[in-house]
């Protein structure tokens, strides 16, 4: 990717590209280290014009029909898909996801998510008579986005939809290191029908822009995708203005497998939940719990299966893995595979150091360990990266300990007979548990318990988050 692809952006403030000041933040390609592009180091200054453009534009979108706001956000989806081979190699750019996978979930996912939340507008009980009293869900407001660079475009469109179908407008703020997708997202917003200063974008820091966006008095909710530690910032802040605050935070999905399992099915599908898109999804299997009896014939299953995760040119249509987001993130990943080494976890394969044959790049190893610490730091602690940990356990009562046993409390996984697992996946402190590689459902409602964070993202609980409820007794 050269600059010329990708002209400067701007900020996106009541419909139109605004310039920023003079200071930018450089764009990185983590698969050649080239710079891409840059964008504007946004301001508080930024951030109250953005404010101001959605606060202006908040009455008449408010009172617009739902079903009318809902064709506008149905025509966002067809605007994205329009555009899927731009938006796939943006975001193969910017962050090292391989073609193939920018193409079919990077896009493919939030086209889904509005098609999901578009549909419920028409059903949904905007209004409810219960005795003398009419219950009227309105929208919350001004909400502030703030999102992570693991899925760019994702992130945000699980928040814009249902924002916008329940009513309400949005300044967003994408990640610094992968901020790109967000001016084609703006541009189709305005395609779509979208009234200016319904959603605007203001690209900059955590520590200058999302810190303006979580105090701000003329913001009525923060919904923010990212890291625990962020997320406890984020919520420290807003607690000043006394706004709703969303969260969907960190995790360490456990994948247990039962005795009556599948393991070439369980094997299979979990090391997948621990290595796609590099193992940078909060909602991943970085840890897999077996059987003592079985483990050593999980691992061998493990290892099997690994050897197909080619490592490479993201842009290679057969790259399965490509480099971490940024060098930094790859010394951060790295450093936990040296630390498993060191606290003395089987290594069965990869290891330390880039792939053999890739000397430049963000690019690690895929790596599991085996007979590994269940209170270990790599089974504690978020990696973010392809690295799987294999946990033998003594019976059921033991597994649901260790998979409970993480600060976080986002996803994870079950493998058994049917009614078995459902056993175990009631016993989880999860917010979802997926039983036998059950097909991901956009109206299901997906977030976190513990340090996962709080409130819910996709179907009908998705899009009460951003409403508020009003109760008028006659």
């Amino acid at each position: 990717m050269d600059t010329a692809t990708f002209p400067v952006p701007a900020h996106w403030i009541g419909g139109e590209a605004v310039a920023g000041s003079s200071e930018t933040i450089q764009v990185v390609n983590p698969a050649t280290g080239k710079i891409v592009t840059d964008v504007p180091s946004g301001t508080a200054a930024d951030v109250d014009r953005a404010v101001a453009a959605a606060r202006a534009a908040f009455p008449n979108w408010a009172a617009t029909a739902p079903a009318e706001r809902a064709a506008v956000v149905r025509r966002i989806s067809d605007g994205l898909k329009a555009r899927v081979e731009e938006i796939a190699t943006t975001i193969t750019a910017e962050m090292g996801s391989p073609i193939a996978m920018s193409r079919t979930a990077q896009v493919g996912f939030p086209v889904a998510v509005v098609e999901s939340v578009t549909a419920l507008a028409a059903d949904f009980d905007w209004t409810e008579q219960v005795g003398n009293s009419l219950i009227v869900r309105e929208p919350i407001g001004v909400v502030g986005a703030i999102t992570p660079w693991n899925f760019p475009l994702q992130q945000i469109v699980s928040k814009l939809a249902p924002a916008l179908v329940a009513g309400n407008t949005m300044v967003f703020k994408p990640s610094e290191i992968a901020p790109l997708t967000a001016r084609i997202l703006a541009e189709v917003t305005a395609e779509a029908g979208l009234p200016a200063g319904v959603f605007n974008v203001v690209y900059g820091t955590g520590p200058v822009v999302g810190e303006a966006i979580s105090a701000h008095p003329d913001i009525d909710m923060v919904s923010f995708t990212g890291s625990t530690r962020a997320g406890r910032r984020i919520t420290a802040v807003a607690s000043e203005t006394v706004k709703r605050v969303a969260l969907e935070l960190g995790g360490k999905g456990a994948n247990i497998i039962l005795d009556d399992a599948d393991l070439e099915q369980a094997v299979g599908k979990g090391l997948m939940m621990a290595f796609s898109n590099g193992g940078q999804v909060c909602g991943a299997w970085p840890r897999m719990l077996v059987p003592a009896s079985r483990h050593d014939e999980v691992v061998e299953l493990a290892v099997a299966a690994a050897a197909a995760y080619t490592v490479g040119d993201p842009l290679d249509e057969a790259t399965r893995i490509g480099p971490m987001s940024s060098e930094a993130h790859r010394q951060k990943v790295d450093g936990y595979i040296r630390r498993g080494i060191a606290d003395g976890a089987t290594l069965v394969f990869g290891g330390p150091g880039r792939p053999e044959g890739l000397t430049e790049g963000a690019y690690v190893r895929p790596t599991i360990f085996a007979n590994v610490d269940p209170d270990s730091a790599i089974a504690q602690e978020e990696i973010f990266g392809p690295v799987l940990t294999i946990i033998p356990y003594p019976d059921e009562d033991r597994a649901v300990e260790i998979a409970n046993s993480t600060v976080y409390g986002l996803t994870s996984g079950v493998f058994g007979e049917s009614e078995h697992a459902l056993a175990i996946a009631k016993r989880l402190r999860t917010g979802q548990v997926d039983i036998n590689g059950a097909q991901w459902n956009p109206l299901a409602p997906f977030g976190g318990y513990k340090q996962s964070g709080n409130g819910r993202e996709f179907g009908r609980q998705g899009l009460e988050e951003f409403l508020e409820t009003k109760s008028i007794q006659r």
